[in-house]
Order: structure tokens, then C-alpha cells, then sequence
């Protein structure tokens, strides 16, 4: 069984976060360490608190995993704080496995999941070391400080800025966009651009940005190529939006 390391924070409401991430790679046979960098209070509704957990433990927490066992691949989702994003890159290990980075910067309950200061610290000292980028519509817009996409052509516009900020590929997901199909956008260095399309679910599900960027590195951790671990986790998570989890 193959593992993947999950970096992220707490949802005590269970719908996204290091939860959905554990359900995630359970249903896909791959084993799960994990590395809490914040705890937060929401519902589906709501968002109350957050506590963030120091850097220091957040760091050592890193080191007892990677000591565990072999690691496949990392997932990092919700990093909180400019502290955190830089005691991550410290402790990521110099040949690094295949690592996801799923840019969580805000709760879809509402809440800031990740300050100005670490999303500067992000770019500067995490996304050079990323295999895939995984930002929703209005993550990728904040990133680079402009409005979002409204079009297939300003969604490949922004992908291809975010590739320039070092990342090896970008995923940029289009469930927040409008029209029949859920499209999301795959690009490479030296590669065309490959649109992941399925028929857009009229259904709601928290977590659902988690959930891809956790199948993806599952697939990655398996040996699959980038596309195929991205085909695969569209499709997981058209299955979690048909059914309810």
C-alpha cells in the first residue's frame, strides 16, 4: 500500500480538511500520515474559531511522519500562516516525493484559512518545489491579484501565470464557473493545455477541493502519470457530488 502524507487542518464538522483527506485516501487504498497545522471550529454553515498550531510542532510533526515510513507522496492544504508555509518548506525533505498543493485560502463557511503574508510565502517557498497546484477559480485569482476568469481563455491565462510562479503543472478547477460541464484545466511546462470536463452536478458538498487534491496525490503515490491521477480524481469527486457522504 502505497502512502501519501497529508499536511492540513482540522474541520470539526468533518466535511473537508484532514478528515476528507483520511476518507479519501482510505477509499483509495492508500495509507495516511498526517500533520495537523490548524485546528478550526465550523458547520456547514458556519465558521467560528481557529487555532493555529506553532510552527515548531508543526515542524516536528513533519519530522516524526517522515521518520515513520516511506512516504509516496505529500498532499498540503490548509497552512493558516506565513510561519507555517515557511516551517513546511524547512522540513520538506531535499528529494522530495511528488507533492500536491492545494492553495486553501478561505472556508466555504466563511473565514480566511490563509493571511496576505502566507500566501506571499507560498509563492515564494512552496510553489517551486510543487508537482500540481490545485486552485479553485477565485484561489487562482487571488493568487495573482486580479479578477477571476470568466472564460476558457482567461482560465488558460491565469494557469499559465501560475505556472510561472514555479509550480511543474497547474490544475485549475472550474466548479465555480458557470455552463453544463465542470471544467477544469490541466497545464505542464512544454505541454498543450488538457481539459478535465465533466457534466456540472447540481449538488453541494464541502470538501470537494480536498477531496481531488487527496485522490490526485493517491494516484501520483500509485505510479499513475499526472493525468491519469487527475482523470481518476475528477472522477471520485463527480462521484461524491452524485451521492451524499
Amino acid at each position: 500500500m502505497s502512502t501519501v502524507l497529508i499536511i492540513a487542518g482540522t474541520d470539526s464538522s468533518g466535511g473537508a480538511g484532514l478528515t476528507r483527506d483520511v476518507r479519501t485516501l482510505t477509499r483509495l487504498d492508500t495509507h495516511a500520515l498526517c500533520v495537523v497545522t490548524a485546528v478550526t471550529a465550523q458547520s456547514d454553515a458556519r465558521f467560528a474559531a481557529l487555532h493555529v498550531v506553532p510552527a515548531t510542532l508543526v515542524q516536528a510533526q513533519m519530522s516524526a511522519a517522515l521518520a515513520t515510513r516511506h512516504v509516496d507522496a505529500i498532499k498540503i492544504g490548509m497552512l493558516a500562516t506565513r510561519a507555517t508555509v515557511l516551517a513546511v518548506a524547512a522540513a520538506l525533505p531535499a528529494m522530495a516525493p511528488p507533492l500536491v498543493l492545494d492553495p486553501v485560502l478561505a472556508s466555504s463557511s466563511g473565514g480566511e484559512l490563509l493571511d496576505e503574508a502566507g500566501r506571499r510565502a507560498l509563492c515564494a517557498a512552496l510553489l517551486p518545489r510543487t508537482t500540481l497546484l490545485t486552485p479553485n477559480i477565485p484561489e487562482a485569482a487571488a493568487l495573482l491579484g486580479t479578477r477571476t476568469a470568466r472564460s476558457d481563455a482567461e482560465l488558460l491565462e491565469q494557469a499559465t501565470a501560475l505556472l510561472a510562479l514555479g509550480p511543474a503543472a497547474v490544475l485549475l478547477k472550474g466548479g465555480h464557473a458557470a455552463g453544463p460541464q465542470a471544467s477544469d484545466l490541466l497545464l505542464a511546462a512544454q505541454a498543450p493545455p488538457r481539459w478535465l470536463r465533466a457534466p456540472r452536478i447540481a449538488a453541494v458538498r464541502r470538501g470537494t477541493g480536498c477531496a481531488l487534491a487527496a485522490a490526485i496525490a493517491a494516484g501520483l503515490a500509485a505510479g499513475l502519470e499526472l493525468g491519469a491521477a487527475c482523470e481518476r480524481a475528477k472522477q471520485h469527486v463527480t462521484e461524491l457530488l452524485r451521492h451524499a457522504d
